[in-house]
């Protein structure tokens, strides 16, 4: 048995939760600990591996094509089995992991493949699930999605995000509802992904006879099935777009089938500007910043994913490839 295993951190929270914004606080603080990270993107293209800053050498693993708590769940073996021989053999340096979900993972699945496969649990220990809660939405995700629901349920830690743009009174009905879910999980707050780090990691949070306790078949049930309902879909585009006509176009989407959007995200080529603009939004929550700067010979393009059900998918592909800087030239 391996004396000094490496601790994973699973964080998880529902589509537009705050995941990727925490991460990339976690990776900009200097707080000297040496994380690789892997994370996991529901559709077929990714944009958080763009998000996530790559100035300070982190080992980052991308996985798309599925979600890691069924589909790419063997990926995720894999992964962990390389990167611990890579470590072993001195080709990487980093003495723990981050696990960031998919917003539609059960963390359960997850969890479990720390305990039934025998190298795994021999080279790393689950210190503990990370929850994000968003605010805003979280009482009408609790609601509708499973998967919402075993995430708090799992949960070591909650941070619920979004809180000011909430009522107080929200904000309180919110929190009832999560310590009733799960009594056991600290609650805490993250303010645009930050929040103190020694509460985040090396907390030995995980306890598997407390979730054998709530969930008996942990250890034999691996089966998991999403929403068939539940797509997503991903915009291209090589030509620069028109900050103003995408502004436009999406602001109009997001109006009338903004219930429909569950998440939407994306780094796009604004014509006139050298930095990537993200742009990201969960329902009627639209909003946009700028990203790193585009260097010097590199390929530029955008990249919007779409995540959702009954979503007017021909009208946001066709309307989008209108918005190039182009097009505005022409009328």
């Amino acid at each position: 048995m391996n004396m000094n295993p490496i601790p994973v951190t699973i964080l998880t929270g529902f589509l537009g939760s705050g995941k990727t914004t925490l991460l990339n606080r976690i990776l900009q603080e200097q707080h000297g600990h040496r994380i690789a990270v892997i994370e996991n993107e529901f559709g077929e293209a990714g944009i958080d591996n763009e998000l996530l800053v790559q100035d300070r050498q982190e080992q980052i693993v991308e996985m798309n094509n599925g979600c890691i708590c069924c589909t790419v769940r063997g990926d995720l073996v894999r992964i962990l089995g390389e990167l611990h021989a890579k470590k072993t053999a001195g080709e990487l340096n980093f003495e723990r992991v981050i696990i960031e979900t998919t917003g539609l993972a059960d963390p359960a699945p997850v969890a479990q493949t720390f305990f039934v496969g025998e190298d795994i649990g021999d080279h790393y220990l689950l210190d503990a699930i990370v929850t994000m809660v968003d605010a805003k939405h979280a009482q009408q995700q609790l609601d509708a999605h499973h998967e919402a629901q075993e995430q708090v349920g799992f949960a070591d830690r909650i941070l619920i995000t979004k809180t000011d743009i909430v009522e107080p009174g929200e904000l309180a009905a919110l929190r009832q509802r999560l310590v009733k879910m799960n009594p056991r999980a600290r609650i805490g707050e993250a303010h645009h992904g930050r929040s103190n780090i020694e509460d985040l990691l090396d907390i030995r949070g995980f306890n598997l006879n407390s979730i054998l306790e709530i969930e008996p078949d942990f250890l034999t049930d691996v089966d998991h099935a999403h929403d068939a309902d539940v797509t997503s879909f991903v915009f291209r585009e090589d030509a620069p777009l028109d900050q103003a006509l995408v502004e436009d176009f999406l602001d109009g989407i997001v109006r009338v089938f903004g219930e429909r959007l569950m998440r939407y995200k994306g780094v796009l080529n604004i014509a006139g500007i050298n930095r990537r603009v993200v742009f990201q939004g969960v329902h009627m929550l639209l909003g946009s910043e700028l990203g790193s700067p585009w260097k010097a010979g590199e390929k530029r393009g955008s990249k919007m994913v779409f995540i959702g059900r009954n979503m007017p998918r021909e009208m946001l592909l066709a309307g989008l490839s209108q918005c190039t800087a182009k097009k505005r030239r022409v009328s």
